[in-house]
């Protein structure tokens, strides 16, 4: 780099010689890693592009392509200070220390980790072998006989449950709403079963288990399945401004963002005799020195640059992901931008939920000395007009936690007087409109008759540190058939007709992440009032895929007062209808376990947020029986897919079964491409 380049502020416009940075030529011998098109493009604004393709981890790798970490681990023949050779989208190397382009390991919540010596492993390699040993302890602490569990298979067989025919290669160069929301509930299932296959196994020391990367290699790789195959400039089909992911793969799969490590995403353009690279995307996830104060503007930091350990600083240079910026800048094409922001709802504060920005334009560049004394390339970006809100939304909600009257139309601050963990805004931005009809507010549902809690017995789990799947002789383990059903950051983890959780006479203590469902509302919701369909519900965090959203609280009553009433009741919840997705977990429901009996509830006079949810025929929530006694059972509300903050939260109200009065029907308002006209 040009030392007379740097500077220690930001240049005023128009102060500094640029043209050193403007006129360097592309470096045409680098091979990118995911190769563009032979044939090229003529220019930036054409509608096709060159199709990319992910090199798979394990190899075999082309030639001028290197093994990209996380994916190839140095074995302990190699030597483990040996830096890997990077490859063109290789991540943005730290000159500092850099967490930005990792991917988040998984680290348990507190609320619902069972505290066991090494229960998720060691810091080290993230690779685990694809077939485990597994050993598993019986309550007294002895080991069972150890067994070989073949990840790679189950998670095959699994796949096969699931119709991927739609994601053909040959078919699937652009993609669309639908087949992106397949794909990433497809994606989700299959990591929570490799989760929960690798949850019944002891932790191996020095290994950390990856199930994200895991998965994601088994679509791609495996099974060739992803869409939006076409890399392109601009907006990807299918996926929304604001749309939120918690992992990194996704974004590859969905092609939102290729590198799974890099900040820094482009592709190369012919241009006469010429090859030059343009940016289509980047993620700036708040280790480097990014300004974001402005939700409109950010200002970009570029990539490379390292501070030794012998003190000898190097400085960024224009190449790569820089040179490309940089030729985005002249060229004035749009580039995706993604944000990591803090996942609030995990205990470590390296966690990050990754927003989907819109598109921006870079409008300026200079080079300037970082804190570590590095001369860095800066981007100033900005925001392209008309957008739907995404990262201003955020730091919105950031501030009515802070302020809950900061929100417009706030009504009440909060609707549960207390009677949640957390509050619940009533808010009315729509009309004049006060506020629901009188409900007296309770979390929990009622039974006429106080179910009675057993003595303990062969039902009921002694695991007085919690429950854990690698127990065979917890009660609990074995009635939901050798495992538990959540992750300790409490997400479900495959649907069943009845969830089996710990009940009053288990001696586990009310963190067990058996106990999901019965520890409250996890996401800070707000009830509002919709433009057409009265009160809503929707949260102001973002909601993981299979993450408990609330029950349903009301009072359980007989099936003929409602028909005495002539099903004048809006605030019914019927356990005996049927309802959509079927697809959510083709071949995952164990058909052997029935309903102890049909289960009816009112929410009219009493209940909680749950009776405020709305009918979808494409809903982003599904609910799930859960019997946490022989009689006490209960229906919990999990989310299909991540849903971003702000989106209304809407489940199937459900088709009644044959041979039963038929409620009124009422004319459905969803909106959505499968909706039926009506509902129940």
């Amino acid at each position: 780099m040009d030392q007379g380049m740097g500077s220690e502020s930001v240049p005023a416009s128009g102060s500094d010689d640029k043209s050193r940075v403007l006129n360097v030529k592309p470096l045409r011998c680098l091979v990118p890693i995911f190769p563009s098109n032979p044939g090229g493009m003529s220019s930036i604004s054409s509608p096709q592009a060159s199709p990319f393709v992910c090199v798979p981890p394990s190899g075999p790798f082309p030639p001028g392509v290197s093994p990209v970490f996380p994916f190839l681990i140095p074995t302990e023949q190699q030597n483990p200070q040996t830096p890997f050779a990077a490859p063109l989208n290789q991540a943005r190397p730290s000159y500092g220390v850099d967490n930005s382009n990792s991917i988040p390991s998984p680290v348990p919540i507190t609320s619902y980790r069972t505290p066991t010596a090494q229960a998720n492993g060691s810091a080290g390699s993230s690779k685990r072998n694809s077939k485990g040993s597994s050993q598993r302890k019986t309550r007294s602490g002895n080991m069972t006989t150890a067994h070989d569990v073949d990840i790679d298979a189950v998670a095959i067989d699994f796949l096969t449950s699931f119709d991927l025919t739609r994601f053909d290669p040959a078919k699937l160069s652009d993609g669309d709403k639908e087949s992106v929301r397949y794909l990433t509930m497809v994606y989700n299932l299959l990591r929570r079963r490799i989760t929960q296959v690798e949850d019944s196994e002891e932790a191996t020391p020095g290994v950390t288990r990856r199930p994200d990367l895991k998965a994601g290699s088994i679509l791609m790789n495996k099974k060739g399945v992803r869409t939006n195959m076409t890399k392109r400039v601009g907006a990807v089909p299918g996926i929304e401004v604001g749309d939120v992911f918690f992992f990194r793969v996704e974004m590859c799969l969905m092609g939102l963002h290729a590198p799974i490590m890099g900040g820094i995403d482009y592709m190369s353009f012919k241009i006469s005799l010429d090859e030059e690279p343009v940016a289509v995307s980047i993620v700036s996830s708040g280790s480097y020195e990014d300004n974001d104060e402005d939700g409109e503007v950010l200002i970009y930091s570029g990539q490379g640059g390292v501070l030794r350990r012998d003190g000898i600083v190097m400085d960024q240079k224009l190449e790569k992901g820089n040179l490309a910026l940089e030729k985005s800048l002249h060229r004035g094409n749009e580039v995706r931008v993604i944000r990591g922001v803090r996942d609030e709802a995990s205990p470590t504060r390296t966690a990050k939920v990754y927003l989907y920005d819109g598109l921006y334009k870079i409008v300026e560049s200079w080079v300037e000395r970082d804190k570590s004394g590095c001369n860095v390339f800066k981007y100033k970006l900005v925001r392209g007009a008309g957008q739907p809100e995404a990262y201003t939304l955020w730091k919105s909600i950031q501030q009515w936690k802070n302020d809950t009257t900061s929100r417009v139309g706030v009504i009440l601050p909060d609707l549960t007087s207390g009677a949640e963990r957390l509050p619940v805004s009533l808010v009315n931005d729509v009309d004049h409109e006060k506020g629901p009809a009188h409900f007296t507010y309770f979390p929990t549902l009622k039974y006429p008759k106080p179910v009675d809690s057993p003595q303990p017995s062969s039902f009921s789990c002694t695991c007085r540190e919690g429950c854990h799947s690698s127990d065979l002789n917890c009660a609990c383990v074995q009635k939901n058939g050798g495992v538990l059903p959540y992750t300790t950051l409490g997400v479900l983890l495959s649907f069943k007709t009845l969830i089996y959780e710990c009940g009053p006479s288990c001696l586990c203590p009310p963190t067990c992440r058996n106990r999901v469902s019965q520890a409250g509302l996890r996401v800070r919701l707000e009830v509002f009032r919709t433009k057409d369909k009265g009160w809503g519900l929707r949260s102001w965090d973002p909601i993981r895929s299979g993450a408990f959203i609330c029950e349903y609280a009301g009072e359980v009553i007989d099936s003929s007062i409602t028909e005495e009433s002539g099903n004048q009741d809006n605030y019914i919840f019927d356990a005996a209808r049927t309802c959509e997705p079927v697809e959510l977990m083709p071949g995952n429901a164990d058909d052997s376990q029935k309903l102890p009996f049909p289960l009816l509830i009112s929410a009219k006079e009493g209940g909680n947020v749950a009776r405020f949810m709305n009918h979808s025929c494409s809903p982003n929530v599904y609910w799930q029986p859960v019997l946490r006694e022989e009689s006490n059972l209960h229906i919990a509300f999990f989310a299909i897919n991540h849903i971003p903050p702000m989106t209304e939260l809407m489940y199937d109200y459900g088709i009644v079964q044959s041979g039963k009065p038929e409620p009124r029907k009422k004319k459905c308002l969803c909106g959505s491409l499968k909706c039926r006209g009506y509902f129940y």
